[in-house]
């Protein structure tokens, strides 16, 4: 069993920026895909960005610029910097780790973006 719990998300203002945090625990396989999605209010969930346990990153292209992934392999933590954050930004971000047969979600952190 895998264990996903986000963190660092709040209110920032437009033009700022936030960095979210993905820490994972338990049963951890050497191979897996991380990934951060986010569900803005009245939509449906939606990809930001993944990446690999070699460090391949993939973004949705509306994103290509602001945001950008990282990711800890020896903490197993997986960070999400968001820039020039724009009230559209606003969602409840989550954090996906998905190994060769199961997929593990976390609870989801809000960002609010907001003058």
């Amino acid at each position: 069993q895998v264990q996903v719990v986000e963190s660092g998300g709040g209110l920032a203002q437009p033009g700022g920026s936030l960095r979210l945090s993905c820490a994972a625990s338990g049963n951890i396989p050497k191979d897996f895909l991380a990934g951060w999605y986010r569900q803005r209010p009245g939509k449906e969930r939606e990809l930001v960005t993944t990446i690999t346990t070699r460090h391949t990153a993939h973004y949705t292209d509306t994103l290509t610029g602001r945001f950008t992934i990282a990711r800890d392999s020896a903490n197993n933590t997986v960070y999400l910097n968001m820039n020039n954050l724009k009230p559209e930004d606003t969602a409840v971000y989550y954090c996906n780790i998905k190994t060769e047969t199961q997929s593990y979600w976390g609870p989801g952190t809000q960002v609010t973006v907001s003058s």
